[in-house]
């Protein structure tokens, strides 16, 4: 059995855009969990005003707000 990781989405409090990409990943079907990114520093100064921000962590890649479902889909599948 092969076990994927959850997506990630980096996201802050009262993004309603943040709230627009949950709702997305939830539509999907796909394992996801979030960070809030004002929670750490680090993730804070990086991301800043740049979330939603969508990672697969077996490959560090990142999606970047705007995205539709299509592409939420493609980038987990590996595309």
């Amino acid at each position: 059995m092969t076990v994927k990781e959850s997506l990630v989405l980096y996201s802050r409090a009262d993004c309603h855009l943040c709230d627009l990409a949950a709702a997305m990943l939830d539509a999907t079907g796909l394992d996801w969990r979030t960070v809030d990114i004002d929670t750490d520093p680090a993730l804070a100064d990086r991301y800043g005003i740049h979330v939603p921000v969508i990672s697969r962590p077996s490959d560090g890649r990142k999606l970047f707000f705007p995205f539709d479902e299509t592409a939420l889909q493609d980038f987990a599948a590996g595309a």
